[in-house]
C-alpha cells in the first residue's frame, strides 16, 4: 500500500463513521503505452518506493485518539503521518505536472515542494531560489551562449528519480554506499530497507539536482564580459580581459558552530567550505585518480580568482556548493539543530562542486588521449548521478545567449528506462528541418571528401550544435558522456529525430512579469479571507506568519491559484506586465468577466482536489454525529463545533463542494451554476482582491488588449 496513513486514516474513519468514507488511495499515474517513461518511472518511484516518507513512529497513536499534532488547513487538525502522506503526494502531483508542460511556473511549485519538505520554511529560501530565474531571465540574453537552468534543473530531478526506479544496479550501489547513515535497524525487512533507502535518496539526491546551478548568478557576469570580449570573435586565452572574485572568505568560511559540527564528523578542523570540500574530494576520489589535498585545495581556491589558470571560465559550480553549504548551516542547522546536519550533506555539496568542470578537467582530463578512467558510481553515486542526468537534460531549455537563440536544441525528448538501460529519443522541431537538411547534406560532401583525402586535409567536420553531437558518425553526445561516467551500469543510447513543436502545452499567455510573484500573490491571496478590504495595508510579515500556518496542501492550493490568474486574464482578453504599454489599464473588473473567471477558478480548485484525492460528501456536516468529546478524534475539548467538523473534514478528506470521478469541463461549469450566491463568490472574490495585490509587485500593471 502506497500510501500507508490514507489507508490507516481510512479504516479508523469507517469504525468512527460506520461506513467507508474515506481518505481514498490516491491513484497511481502509468502512461498506457509505455510504463518506464519518464513521467512514469519518476512519480512511480514518488509514489510506491516512499512508503512512510518524513513518518515519525512515535506519533502512530495519533490514529486512535492520541492528541493530532498534523496540521492540515491550521494545527492539529489531522495525524501527523497523514500530513506526510499528503506532503508528499503533493510533491507527487507537482513533478507530474511540471513534466507535462516544462514551464518555469511548474518548476518553482516542485522547489517549493522541496524546500517545505526537507530544508526548511519557503520564505526564509525564497532568495536562493527565485534569484537564479530572474539573473537568467534578465541578463542571460547579453551572453553569446546561455540556456535556462531553472527548469532544468527540475528535469535533472525527475531524470534521476527515474534512473533510480529502474536501475537495481544503481540502488544496489547507493544502498552499500550509504547503509550506514540510512540506519537500517537489526531484523528490519527488506521492504521497509527499501522503502528507507529510496526515502533517503529522495532527500539527498533532490538537494543535489535543485541546486546544482544556483551558483549561475555569479558566472553570468562574468560571461557578460567575457561576450563582450568576444564580439570581435576573439578566443580566450592570453591577453582575455576577465572578471575575478576577491574576498570570498565572506562566501566560504564556516562558522564556530559549523566547523565544531564538521569536526565532530571528520576529526579535522575546517576553516572553509574549501577546505572541507577538498578534503571529502580526495577521501573518495583521490587514491582512483592519483592526486592529494594539497592539489585539490588548491584548485578549488583557484576558482573564484583565477579563471586564467581554469581555461578562462568561471565555474557556477563553485558558487553552488558555497551557497548551499551556507543556506543549509542556516535553515536546517537552525531550524533543526547543527547535528542535522551529515556527512551526506557534505556529499552533496562535493556532488555540486564536481559536476561542471572540477572533474572533467581538473580530476579526469576526459578530453586528453590519455585521459583517466571515467567515474563509477561506488566512488560517488551522487555525483555519478548528477554528470549523467546533467549530460542528458539538454531538451526543452529556454535559450537565452545570442548564439543560444540561433542554435539547434532538442525541444522534446522520450525516454525509456526498461530494464536498468537508458534510450532516449530528442525531437527536434520539424519547421527547423530546412536547417537539418543543409547540415545533413554538407556533413554528407564532408566525409566524402574525408575518406578520399585524409581527415587533417578535410578539415573540421560540419557543426549544428546540438543535432549534429547526436546525429554525425562520432555520436559526440554519447562519447562524451561515456569519458566522463562509467555506463556499464546503465547502458546508454540516444538518437535525434524530427515532429512538430506543442506549444499549446506551455500555456504561455501576455502576461509577463520579470519575477516569480508566486509566492507573495499566495500569501496576499490567503490574507485577504481575514483582511476583506485591508489588503493595501496589512503588512508583509502579518500575512507570512498566517501563511506559514497551513499545511503544504494548502500553501499550494494559494499559489495554484495565483498561477491560473494570468489564464483568467486571457480569456477576458487582459493581461498583465510592468512594462509601459499603450493599450488601456484595467481598473475593476466588470460583473460579466467576474462572470467568465469564477466557473474557470472554480474548475481549477475541483480539478485540485480530485487530484489529491478529495470526494465528495457532506458527513462531517451531519448534525447527528456525535462530536461531543472530541479527544476520540484526536481534537482538542476546547475547539468550537465549527473547528471540530472542520477538523473531521481534513481527516476524511471529504468536501461538500467538490466532485467524483473525472468530470468534464461542461459538468463543472454545471456543478457551479448550482452552488449558492455566498460559495460562487469564493471563487470571484479573490480575482478582485487580486487586481489590488498584484499593483504591489515592481510597478505590476493590468491592461487590456482591445484598447478603445
Amino acid at each position: 500500500m502506497a500510501y500507508t496513513a490514507f489507508k490507516t486514516m481510512r479504516e479508523v474513519n469507517k469504525e468512527r463513521f460506520g461506513k467507508d468514507l474515506g481518505p481514498k488511495q490516491p491513484p497511481l499515474y502509468q502512461n498506457s503505452r509505455h510504463r518506464n517513461d519518464l513521467k512514469s518511472s519518476a512519480l512511480r518511484f514518488l509514489h510506491d518506493r516512499c512508503e512512510g516518507l518524513r513518518f515519525d513512529d512515535s506519533t502512530e497513536a495519533e490514529f486512535h485518539g492520541a492528541q493530532c499534532t498534523g496540521r492540515s488547513i491550521s494545527a492539529d487538525q489531522i495525524p501527523y503521518n497523514l500530513q506526510m502522506d499528503i506532503d508528499r503526494l503533493c510533491l507527487e502531483r507537482e513533478l507530474g505536472n511540471f513534466i507535462d508542460s516544462g514551464t518555469a511556473e511548474d518548476a518553482y511549485t516542485v522547489y517549493y515542494c522541496f524546500l517545505e519538505m526537507f530544508i526548511g520554511r519557503y520564505g526564509a529560501s525564497q532568495s536562493m531560489i527565485e534569484l537564479l530565474s530572474e539573473f537568467e531571465s534578465n541578463a542571460s540574453s547579453l551572453l553569446m551562449k546561455h540556456r535556462d537552468h531553472y527548469s532544468h534543473s527540475v528535469y535533472v530531478f525527475a531524470l534521476g528519480l527515474a534512473i533510480y526506479e529502474n536501475n537495481e544496479k544503481y540502488r544496489r550501489v547507493f544502498r552499500s554506499f550509504y547503509k550506514d547513515q540510512i540506519g537500517f535497524k537489526r531484523g528490519e525487512s527488506e521492504e521497509s530497507k527499501s522503502a528507507k533507502t529510496a526515502n533517503f535518496f529522495l532527500e539527498y539526491w533532490g538537494l543535489s539536482s535543485l541546486f546544482h546551478d544556483i551558483g549561475y548568478p555569479f558566472e553570468i557576469p562574468f560571461e557578460q564580459v567575457m561576450s563582450y570580449f568576444e564580439v570581435d570573435k576573439k578566443k580566450r586565452g592570453k591577453g582575455t580581459i576577465y572578471l575575478a572574485f576577491h574576498d570570498i572568505y565572506s562566501l566560504t568560511d564556516l562558522n564556530e558552530e559549523a566547523r565544531k559540527r564538521f569536526s565532530d564528523i571528520y576529526h579535522r578542523d575546517f576553516k572553509s567550505t574549501d577546505e572541507l570540500l577538498a578534503y571529502d574530494i580526495t577521501k573518495k576520489l583521490g587514491e582512483a585518480y592519483d592526486f592529494d589535498e594539497v592539489y585539490m585545495l588548491g584548485k578549488l581556491k583557484s576558482k573564484p580568482g583565477e579563471p586564467n589558470e581554469n581555461g578562462y571560465f568561471m565555474d557556477h559550480a563553485y558558487f553552488s556548493s558555497a551557497r548551499l553549504c551556507r543556506e543549509l548551516l542556516e535553515t536546517i542547522g537552525s531550524q533543526r539543530g547543527i547535528n542535522s546536519i551529515t556527512s551526506a550533506h557534505i556529499d552533496v555539496l562535493s556532488a555540486i562542486m564536481l559536476h561542471n568542470s572540477l572533474f572533467k578537467f581538473a580530476i579526469s582530463f576526459y578530453k586528453d588521449p590519455d585521459r583517466k578512467p571515467e567515474l563509477k558510481a561506488s566512488l560517488h553515486p551522487l555525483a555519478y548521478m548528477l554528470m549523467i542526468c546533467d549530460e542528458l537534460q539538454c531538451w526543452d531549455r529556454t535559450a537565452y545567449g545570442r548564439n543560444s537563440r540561433t542554435e539547434l536544441h532538442p525541444m522534446a525528448a522520450d525516454f525509456d528506462f526498461s530494464g536498468g538501460s537508458i534510450n532516449a529519443v530528442y525531437y527536434y522541431d520539424a519547421e527547423e528541418s530546412p536547417k537539418i537538411d543543409e547540415f545533413r547534406e554538407k556533413y554528407d560532401t564532408w566525409a566524402k571528401l574525408k575518406k578520399r583525402v585524409g581527415k587533417e586535409a578535410a578539415g573540421e567536420a560540419p557543426r549544428l550544435k546540438a543535432y549534429s553531437d547526436m546525429n554525425e558518425k562520432e555520436k559526440i553526445f554519447l562519447t562524451e558522456i561515456r569519458h566522463i561516467v562509467d555506463t556499464s551500469i546503465m547502458p546508454l543510447d540516444a538518437v535525434p529525430d524530427v515532429r512538430r513543436a506543442n506549444r499549446k502545452v506551455k500555456h504561455t499567455y501576455l502576461s509577463d512579469s520579470n519575477f516569480l510573484h508566486l509566492y507573495d500573490f499566495a500569501v496576499s491571496l490567503n490574507g485577504r479571507y481575514s483582511h476583506q478590504g485591508e489588503e493595501e495595508k496589512i503588512k508583509t510579515e502579518q500575512l507570512e506568519k498566517e501563511f506559514d500556518e497551513m499545511s503544504l496542501e494548502y500553501k499550494l492550493t494559494n499559489i495554484r491559484q495565483a498561477r491560473n490568474f494570468d489564464l483568467y486574464l486571457n480569456e477576458i482578453g487582459c493581461f498583465y506586465t510592468d512594462k509601459p504599454v499603450d493599450f488601456d489599464m484595467l481598473t475593476s473588473f466588470t460583473q460579466d468577466e467576474l462572470d467568465m473567471i469564477a466557473p474557470m477558478e472554480h474548475d481549477r480548485w475541483v480539478r485540485e482536489h480530485i487530484a489529491m484525492s478529495w470526494s465528495y460528501g457532506t458527513e462531517y456536516e451531519d448534525k447527528d454525529l456525535d462530536i461531543s468529546h472530541p479527544e476520540k478524534f484526536g481534537l482538542a475539548a476546547s475547539l468550537t463545533e465549527k473547528q471540530i467538523r472542520a477538523a473531521l473534514r481534513e481527516q476524511t478528506r471529504r468536501h461538500k463542494l467538490t466532485m467524483d470521478g473525472n468530470p468534464t469541463t461542461e459538468e463543472i461549469k454545471a456543478h457551479y451554476d448550482q452552488l449558492p450566491p455566498e460559495e460562487q463568490g469564493k471563487d470571484w472574490k479573490p480575482m478582485k482582491s487580486m487586481l489590488k495585490l498584484i499593483k504591489k509587485y515592481d510597478g505590476l500593471r493590468i491592461y487590456r488588449i482591445n484598447s478603445k
